[in-house]
């Protein structure tokens, strides 16, 4: 999943990015809230994090605004301890869900993904490929009935892929989806995760659905085969 973390305090934006990474989230950072309007406009994200207290524009003008234009993607705001005015605020002003500062990490990552699931963005039950299935929500994969182990990152790569339906997604499209807009790495780590994908869910059962469309990117074969 993409997230969009909208939050003035660096330091804890900065440990929110790195959890959420390490759980397999895409994460973009905002510090004040006309940064975090202009990422929420310009980029598809499946659920934003948003702060109230943010310099330049505040938390629930960022939200009305993007309610205002039609955007429903799920807001989970972030909220004062024990601010139960904020709280009422916040969902008259069209967040989906709030969660008090200080707050649980492992929390916060449940309701990011319960409010996915509950809004049905991009969470089919299951993915399938001939006989490869991939369940988002439960985040497994099986090859012919068997279980085949993923990293985070690896389960990442393979969604994305399943996600376009047999069409090609370029090396940076999947960067975008996986790391996040900002990654200034090697982009050929890319390659590392398509490599390790077809090691284990097509070499040891003959398989080649992950394939490669020369100059263009990769693509996920419907057949499996």
């Amino acid at each position: 999943m993409r997230v969009l973390v909208v939050e003035d305090e660096r330091r804890l934006a900065a440990t929110l990015q790195r959890g959420l990474r390490a759980e397999g989230f895409a994460v973009d950072l905002a510090h004040d809230g006309e940064e975090g309007l202009w990422l929420a406009t310009e980029h598809d994200y499946d659920v934003i994090v948003l702060d109230i207290m943010l310099p330049r524009l505040n938390g629930y003008r960022v939200c009305a605004r993007l309610r205002a234009a039609g955007d429903e993607t799920p807001i989970l705001m972030l909220t004062a301890k024990d601010g139960e005015f904020d709280e009422a605020e916040a969902l008259d002003t069209g967040a989906d869900d709030f969660l008090s500062k200080p707050f649980s990490y492992v929390v916060l990552v449940a309701r990011l993904r319960a409010l996915v699931r509950r809004t049905g963005r991009r969470l089919p039950q299951t993915l399938e490929f001939g006989d490869l299935a991939i369940d988002p929500a439960r985040r497994t994969c099986t090859r012919a009935g068997a279980e085949v182990r993923l990293t985070t990152r690896e389960f990442a790569v393979l969604e994305c892929l399943a996600r376009a339906s047999g069409g090609v997604v370029s090396k940076r499209e999947i960067l975008e989806s996986v790391w996040d807009s900002a990654f200034d790495g090697d982009p050929n780590i890319v390659e590392v995760h398509i490599s390790a994908l077809r090691r284990k869910i097509d070499a040891p059962f003959g398989r080649s659905a992950v394939g490669t469309v020369r100059g263009a990117g990769y693509r996920l074969a419907v057949d499996g085969g």
